[in-house]
């Protein structure tokens, strides 16, 4: 009984991200499940009590995954659900790691610290493993309200570990006979809720007197019609016809892969789109597949055409030219195939196309466009904050993330994907495009609001100014490192208090 309900308090936080945004939510299904975690008997029910919050919490939350496998896997119904089974079980494995974690070093009087600490390692672990999905993290849930403005200080990881710090002062309420006890850490929880928007001040960025003017092109082009031969030509010259009437913009964006044509077959397009958009006096970013026939590899690029300075008198762009981004982070069966000579002969979906790429470098420069600094991040790296973070420089002005959600349809992942992008903009202050090939194409500003966004499954364009930013953020400076001493901090006091706690024992005993 009680794992089933830690499924469904698990399956509800699905609300509490994008588009529910039902921030408070997660205090109150965390808290249920450390509730359980005080009263198991042993390690291994804890495991099982945050097995099934994890069943529960990714079943729902990450559902629209498997619209991709289902459209486009090529698998029978039963295959599919099977291969999201195996999905979701593998990330209830960070839950359930966490729980274990809380009861393995059970202290009552430390238990919102201990499981706070506890939370943040699995949920490290789960943004590493395996290349790393982590996907529904707590804090995304504060990006509008609640905890938002800990983000340039903490960011989203010291969020969530504020979160389960904060449910765990919860449970413990209805636990410890002291009152003291009980109550002292909800207190703390409380101040750190009220202090939220008193920390505007301490951001550590600021507008500057410069605005940018940036076109952003949502071309919707069907999945099923992307790498179809004969729609290479009438999809590049939809995003032209959408692009021209509004070449005055200083900036103009184009999503991942819009240029269908791999880049050395596309030379004829792609001179025609640099000379026009140093003509007009602007800039294009584009993404594209680049495909090298000597060595069979073959990058997920984002390139410059058009002017690369304010006072460039040629168009930046040729083959090979330096000003790219080859993305670095890439998504298992999407874009490489693990284990892939005999993956790739079991089913349709290991054998999609466009799934073999090579990786980009984790440290690239940042793309320069009409004298304007992008930091770059195509769709999955976005969630990303230490890699965002590693590519961060003095110059940075604005963050672009491109994107192809075409694959997931109609479901809550496109929402989810533009909450994590206004997060990284809450993180690092500064303004971030988004270009997505069916939505959420959307503006955000350095505070994480929406300025503007396309309607979905249309094509359109958006034109907006974008304000720029200077400074650095606290998060910037010091990224997830004092959260990481503090959890150290945490589990080396639990650990000695546990072994004083021994000691007196045995001796009290002799």
């Amino acid at each position: 009984m009680g794992c089933l309900l830690l499924a469904l308090s698990g399956g509800l936080n699905t609300l509490a991200f994008a588009p529910y945004t039902l921030w408070w939510l997660p205090i109150f299904s965390l808290a249920l499940l450390v509730y359980f975690i005080q009263r198991a008997t042993s390690p291994r029910q804890a495991c099982l009590y945050g097995f099934s919050y994890g069943l529960g919490w990714f079943g729902v939350g990450i559902s629209w995954v498997h619209v991709s496998i289902a459209d486009f896997g090529g698998l029978p119904l039963i295959a599919s659900l099977s291969l999201m089974l195996l999905l979701v079980s593998y990330l209830a494995l960070f839950p359930a790691f966490a729980a274990w974690l809380t009861l393995r070093l059970k202290q009552p009087k430390y238990m919102p610290l201990l499981f706070a600490a506890s939370w943040t390692l699995a949920e490290w672990l789960r943004s590493w493993l395996l290349t790393g999905f982590p996907w529904l993290s707590l804090g995304y849930s504060q990006t509008s309200a609640g905890l938002q403005h800990y983000a340039p200080l903490i960011g989203e990881t010291g969020i969530s570990f504020l979160l389960a710090f904060a449910a765990a002062a919860l449970a413990q309420a209805f636990t410890l006979q002291a009152v003291f006890a009980r109550y002292s850490y909800i207190v703390i929880a409380g101040i750190i809720f009220i202090l939220s928007p008193f920390l505007q001040p301490f951001k550590g960025w600021q507008n500057t007197a410069e605005s940018v003017s940036v076109l952003l092109v949502q071309g919707n082009i069907k999945q099923a019609l992307r790498w179809e031969p004969d729609q290479e030509w009438p999809t590049m010259l939809k995003y032209l016809d959408l692009t021209r009437p509004h070449f005055q913009a200083d900036i103009v964006i184009w999503p991942e892969a819009a240029i269908p044509k791999l880049e050395p077959l596309a030379d004829a397009f792609l001179d025609n789109l640099n000379q026009a958009a140093l003509y007009q006096n602007t800039a294009v970013i584009s993404g594209i597949l680049d495909y090298n026939a000597k060595t069979g590899e073959a990058w997920n690029n984002l390139i410059v055409l058009g002017k690369k300075t304010k006072h460039a008198k040629e168009g930046d762009y040729h083959y090979g030219h330096a000003n790219r981004y080859s993305k670095h982070h890439l998504l298992p069966i999407g874009e490489f195939v693990p284990f892939e000579s005999w993956l790739r002969t079991l089913a349709p979906i290991f054998d999609l196309p466009m799934s073999s790429f090579s990786r980009g470098a984790y440290v690239q420069p940042n793309l320069e466009a009409n004298g304007h600094h992008f930091l770059p991040a195509i769709c999955f790296e976005i969630a990303f904050p230490q890699q965002i973070a590693a590519n961060f420089t003095s110059d940075t002005e604005i963050l672009l993330t491109v994107s192809n959600d075409a694959w997931f349809g109609d479901s809550i992942g496109p929402q989810q994907h533009l909450q994590i992008a206004q997060m990284r903009a809450l993180e690092f202050g500064r303004p971030l495009l988004r270009a997505t090939n069916t939505g959420v194409t959307a503006t955000i500003n350095a505070s994480g609001q929406l300025q503007q966004r396309a309607p979905q499954f249309s094509a359109t364009v958006i034109k907006d100014n974008i304000q720029l930013t200077s400074g650095m953020t606290p998060y910037q400076v010091w990224r997830d490192w004092p959260l990481r001493i503090s959890c150290m901090a945490i589990f080396i006091v639990i650990l000695f208090s546990r072994r004083r706690h021994r000691d007196l024992l045995t001796t009290q005993t002799k």
